[in-house]
């Protein structure tokens, strides 16, 4: 009877799913009734020999089993197999030891078993491990057909490059839940030692059921939302663990046979639901509840030798499972990495570390004089997810709108221009969210670096510029082209040939070695910027927004770096101490003005022991005029003790430039005579550089040989995979390990995320992309990892982030302190792609992201393209906006709460004005 109603019972369970609850009562009458049996036997106990074989065979393979668990957790023992007796109905001859005391039988067992090809029960030992390589078969024919089904679900779902976007995905995925299931199974773990409760257990079996029916709907979805995931692993464990339960004798065989059936039907489920670890334990401690019930029962002299080897199991147990959890928090970092290198997806990087914040000022910290920012709430997406809802800019500026220079209203309430206040920044307090026009006739632009030469007329249609600097070979109007001969007022005869002039004048600047990064103020159309690529020399061009007609447009046009600013009452967004060298051919800029205090700016930002190349008239002119502006500026620049290094002319351009090298040690300061500019207080911060205003003092060289600008970054390329030397070990990085480790980290993961996924998974054609802008960069990453490419990328770095800024410069890269609850200080239609990691999720707790759209639509040239990595509820989100905008949204998957997008850029504009 008891065994009937168990298989009853076991068949109903398997209907509903409750395997968990129906196998503990299985196991327990089965176990009852096999006690009742043997008490009434006549004949006593017989342990065969090929039963005791199979025992101690299965016992190693459990040991296997556990050290190679995909989750670093100990395999549960099936203890019930190794200490109880196996029995048979018919024992047929009985061999010689069956008369033998229990305790002798126990000894010649395991006698028998350490001979290795031992003759005797040979053949029965042979005929079951036949049975258990069948099974094992059987079990593994059933993964692969599950494995099928689920690879099928995907190829269904996704097709040509999305299928591997999808693969490499869930790999990093897959990497980041095991080791959160790790996690979760050791404190599971340690939550169940301390319990003996059957109801406790019970309710567990029950949520396993129901976790079990949810997860198989689950896996049937694209975009699952599991916690946990397995490795192969633990997949293969399934088949060592059936065939533990085949060391039952003939008796039971059709009982346990249902009983392996049952366990193989609930880690199936469990492979889907990802609860095989809560299981196992579960298992194991109902094995260890069922033995010593039995015990109790039985009450034979077995007890204390049984009692003596479970307590070594169990110590053993015990060590194996403390060393597995030491083990497994040691490799945790390699595991988080080993995701990164598996996969392009953002989380093999880990997420930044709460802790590390306080490690790291941001530039909203630093600048004291922070503008505060209000959230418009006049725009909502629900309003603009019909396309009709976005409307066009009804500015003054038209095609050229840069909503926070074109702010006329502002501009007008201005107290002063004297220090070119309206050409600065004034940012309207509701960031608009209208859609810039394009000119009439607008094409998609011409490659690099062809680009470099010309440029489409329609596509800015001024032509100022080219009547009053046409013959300083500027830029000249040819046909339906804008073209750049490579000249300027300095270099008529070409940009390439002044450059040459700058090394050939001192040769420590070794143009792409030691010099790397630089800024050109007054940078006109940046031809000088344009050439310098040919140098492996990168240049920040900068000029205002002025009547110099759409100078900076032409430059970015021309697929060079360059944004407009000015040098007027407020710092330059930049840190200090950044530029290797910085730049002025005929920059108009009043540097001897109000005691220097501009050139005291670029003082701030010029490396210790950079050098000032100012190639100007006053330099090898003898007017009047310009003898008085070099006098004033010999007897500024010595008292802020820069070195005069040389002064040459270039015959060919009939020009001269002065090279000013800044110094590198506090010497010179500490010997003044007169205290003039004055030192800067000790509390000034020189990188706060967001709306902070000028002043007319000068910061000491850091003479500490740990701190940022006490020594010369490394030569180009070196510097760029080199960790700063100012990168403290002891200082905790964005992601939460050590700073340099860190960084390190970062540059491996976005290598890989370029290389695997970038490159050609997404639908980029990269010959098409020349600007690049990665709108939240950290350490730089991802702009290094573009550096074969034929690429600049813009870094950006957000005011409310950890201030990194200067790492990026350290090592040969450059950016800029923004905040993208405001208008990007560049033209329309700038660059051709841009790269948004977990930036918009962070921004919402700030601004409406609506506008940040909008400004997202301004910058991106037709054509061009967006990479978003983030949140799945703000890649929803994005996907929506774009569409209304009527970009083509190529790719957007998501899974566990993390997706990416990509997306590209139309010709579309609505019908209507604001």
């Amino acid at each position: 009877m008891a065994f009937g109603k168990g298989r009853g019972n076991k068949r109903a369970s398997t209907s509903s799913y409750a395997s968990t609850i129906t196998m503990i009562i299985f196991v327990a009458l089965c176990v009852i009734g096999v006690w009742m049996l043997s008490s009434n036997s006549v004949i006593p106990p017989q342990i065969t020999q090929g039963s005791t074989r199979t025992v101690v065979s299965e016992t190693e393979r459990s040991d296997v089993s556990a050290s190679s668990n995909g989750n670093d957790e100990p395999e549960p023992t099936n203890k019930e197999s190794e200490e109880q007796p196996a029995f048979e109905d018919n024992p047929g001859k009985l061999p010689e030891d069956a008369v033998k005391s229990e305790d002798e039988q126990r000894k010649s067992a395991k006698e028998k078993s350490s001979k290795a090809g031992g003759e005797e029960g040979g053949g029965r030992q042979t005929d079951q491990k036949q049975e258990n390589q069948q099974k094992d078969e059987k079990v593994s024919e059933e993964r692969e057909k599950d494995n099928g089904k689920e690879n099928k679900v995907v190829q269904e779902n996704d097709d040509g490059q999305v299928k591997q976007v999808v693969k490499e995905f869930e790999k990093e995925q897959k990497e980041q839940r095991d080791e959160d299931a790790g996690t979760q199974s050791k404190g599971t773990q340690e939550q169940e030692q301390g319990q003996g409760k059957e109801l406790q257990d019970v309710e567990q079996g029950k949520k396993q059921g129901q976790d079990m029916e949810q997860g198989t709907k689950q896996g049937q979805e694209q975009d699952s939302n599991a916690d946990v995931t397995f490795t192969d692993a633990t997949k293969q464990e399934q088949p060592m663990e059936t065939g533990q339960s085949e060391t039952s004798d003939n008796n039971n065989s059709k009982n346990e046979e249902n009983g392996q059936q049952q366990q193989e039907e609930q880690n199936s489920g469990n492979e889907e639901n990802g609860q095989q670890n809560e299981e196992k334990n579960s298992v194991s401690e109902e094995n260890g509840k069922e033995e010593k019930s039995m015990k109790d029962e039985n009450g034979q002299q077995e007890e204390h030798n049984t009692a003596e080897d479970e307590s070594g199991n169990k110590e053993e147990q015990r060590t194996s499972k403390d060393d597995n959890m030491e083990q497994q928090e040691e490799q945790k970092d390699e595991k988080r990495q080993e995701g990164s290198e598996a996969s392009g997806f953002g989380s093999g990087i880990p997420k930044e570390s709460a802790e590390s914040q306080k490690s790291w000022k941001s530039q909203a910290t630093e600048s004291k004089d922070e503008k505060q920012r209000q959230t418009s709430e006049s725009n909502t997406v629900e309003r603009i997810m019909d396309g009709n809802a976005w409307v066009l800019c009804n500015a003054t500026a038209g095609t050229d709108y840069i909503p926070c220079l074109d702010n006329e209203e502002a501009i007008k309430k201005l107290r002063s221009r004297r220090h070119f206040e309206h050409r600065e920044r004034h940012c309207p307090e509701d960031p608009p969210s209208c859609l810039v026009p394009l000119p009439e006739g607008y094409k998609e632009s011409i490659k690099w670096p062809e680009s470099r030469d010309k440029i489409w007329y329609h596509n800015v249609p001024h032509t100022k510029l080219a009547e009053v600097k046409g013959h300083q070979n500027w830029v000249k109007v040819t046909g339906e082209f804008l073209t750049f001969p490579g000249g300027g007022t300095q270099f008529i005869h070409g940009a390439l040939h002044y450059i040459d002039f700058v090394q050939q004048s001192l040769k420590n600047i070794a143009w792409g070695k030691r010099t790397r990064v630089i800024l050109d103020v007054g940078c006109g159309v940046a031809s000088f910027g344009g050439f310098l690529f040919e140098r492996d020399v990168i240049a920040m061009s900068l000029a205002p927004k002025d009547e110099h007609e759409a100078q900076v447009q032409f430059a970015l046009e021309r697929k060079i770096p360059a944004i407009s600013a000015v040098m007027g009452s407020k710092r330059l967004p930049f840190p200090s101490r950044v530029f290797d060298l910085i730049h002025c051919a005929r920059c108009r800029v009043p540097w001897h003005n109000e005691g220097g205090m501009l050139l005291l700016e670029l003082n701030r930002m010029l490396r210790p022991g950079g050098y000032f190349v100012w190639s100007a008239t006053p330099v090898y002119q003898k007017l009047e005029e310009d003898v008085q502006i070099w006098k004033e500026m010999s007897a500024l620049t010595k008292s802020l003790c820069w070195e005069l290094v040389t002064i040459n002319k270039d015959k060919l351009n009939g020009v001269g430039a002065a090279i000013y090298q800044k110094p590198a040690t506090n010497e010179c300061y500490e010997k003044r005579k007169h205290n003039k500019p004055p030192m800067c207080k000790n509390n000034d911060d020189a990188n706060a550089a967001w709306y902070v205003p000028l002043q007319a003092c000068m910061h000491k060289v850091p003479t500490n040989a740990v701190e940022r600008g006490s020594k010369w970054p490394v030569n180009w390329p070196r510097r760029l995979q080199t960790p700063p030397y100012w990168l403290n070990s002891s200082q905790m990085g964005i992601y939460g390990k050590p700073a340099p480790r860190d960084f390190t980290t970062d540059y491996e993961h976005w290598k890989h995320v370029v290389s695997k996924v970038y490159m050609n998974e997404i639908g980029i054609s990269w010959s098409n992309v020349r600007n690049v802008m990665d709108m939240r960069a950290v350490y730089g990453g991802f702009a290094a990892a573009l550096k074969d490419l034929q690429v600049w990328v813009m870094n950006v770095v957000n005011i409310n982030s950890p201030d990194t800024l200067p790492i990026i410069y350290e090592r040969g890269l450059f950016g800029i302190y923004h905040d993208w609850c405001e208008s990007f200080s560049t033209y329309p239609r700038s660059y051709d792609l841009l790269h948004a990691d977990h930036l918009f999720s962070k921004l919402k707790a700030r601004c409406n992201l609506v506008p940040v759209m909008a400004e997202v639509d301004r910058i991106v040239r037709p054509g061009g393209k967006l990479i978003v990595r983030d949140e799945s509820n703000v890649i929803r989100e994005v996907e929506n906006m774009l569409k209304s905008l009527h970009w083509d949204v190529h790719l957007t998957f998501s899974k566990h709460q993390e997706g990416i997008l990509s997306a590209q850029k139309g010709f579309w504009r609505p019908n209507t004005s604001q």
